[in-house]
């Protein structure tokens, strides 16, 4: 029974993975992934919940933000910026602020929205007056009874 037991543990010895933690070797397909080194790593916590950090590396990446507890509920606002070098060569160049109103980042580089291409059809205009005055009429005729103000919505029909 002994040597059966033996037997099973000297199996699994020999078919667990051996793994190498050296480099791989030249005939390897894998690929070697270059260390970038921290040149700054400046952090400042301080106990009022306040932070400031500027980091730079080796390969040209600059982040610089500070922050503070004055949002609602003690919610952290933070600012700052950062920038790198994109694959293409572009220099990238991004401001940003984070407060209640989410984040809002501000870049030469970031899309804007085109101007809306032309003029708002007269037709549509007229549906919005319309609705105008029927959401007055309801308003008006609410003031005049006592009845429960009915919602603007349900006031809507099908087009005559």
């Amino acid at each position: 029974m002994n040597f059966v037991v033996l037997a099973a543990v000297i199996a699994l010895a020999v078919a667990a993975p051996q793994y190498s933690y050296g480099p791989p070797s030249e005939e390897s397909s894998e690929e070697v992934i270059e260390v970038i080194p921290i040149l700054r790593d400046d952090r400042v916590h301080e106990d009022d919940g306040k932070y400031s950090l500027d980091v730079e590396t080796g390969n040209g990446i600059v982040l610089s933000q500070s922050g503070s507890p004055q949002g609602p509920d003690d919610a952290i606002v933070k600012a700052g910026e950062y920038s790198y070098t994109a694959p293409d060569g572009t220099e990238v160049h991004v401001r940003f602020v984070a407060d209640e109103n989410g984040y809002q980042p501000q870049s030469d580089l970031l899309p804007v929205a085109p101007e809306f291409p032309h003029e708002i059809p007269q037709f549509v205009l007229d549906q919005i007056a319309k609705a105008a005055e029927e959401d007055a009429a309801a308003a008006r005729a609410a003031e005049d009874s006592s009845e429960e103000v009915v919602a603007p919505s349900r006031l809507y029909h099908s087009p005559q």
